[in-house]
């Protein structure tokens, strides 16, 4: 493979995304990160801010680039010239869906394979969603568990706490 595209909302980076990009990084030449939108989620950050918080907690992978996307990823894989979209994903959490993903990309372009790679078990339990929940309530040092530090301002402002 030599080039991949993992894609996402990033609503902000977690230690887990963070942790498969890492990962990821090792398998291929070059891994594309996609800034997406998810019409199920109002966002705590513009497209833009999230593309950011991610390129800046990636700059020690020389091999990753950032990038923003609207609609299907299917396209976006397609515009980054690649054949291979990787995904992680939490024990039993995201199976169900995932799967579900998967089939209704092999049906838009049959020529795209999905590669998974299992969140480390210190990271199984961390979604974005979960980091909104506890933000108000955790200190600083408490966050570092789940998110980037370089993060945590930002998201101290977003969410006024």
């Amino acid at each position: 493979m030599k080039t991949a595209i993992y894609t996402g909302s990033f609503d902000p980076i977690t230690l887990g995304h963070l942790n498969v990009i890492e990962r990821a990084s090792r398998l291929v030449e070059r891994l594309v990160v996609g800034v997406g939108e998810n019409i199920e989620k109002r966002p705590l950050f513009s497209m833009e801010e999230r593309a950011e918080l991610v390129q800046r907690t990636t700059r020690h992978l020389p091999n990753v680039e950032v990038r923003t996307f609207a609609g299907l990823a299917v396209d976006f894989v397609t515009s980054c010239g690649a054949r291979v979209m990787i995904r992680g994903v939490r024990p039993l959490t995201d199976i169900a869906a995932e799967f579900t993903m998967v089939m209704a990309n092999r049906r838009l372009d049959p020529e795209l394979e999905t590669v998974f790679l299992m969140a480390d078990s210190d990271y199984s339990h961390v979604s974005s969603s979960l980091i909104k929940q506890i933000a108000p309530l955790a200190d600083d040092e408490q966050l570092a568990r789940f998110i980037p530090a370089t993060v945590i301002p930002d998201l101290r402002g977003k969410l006024r706490c």
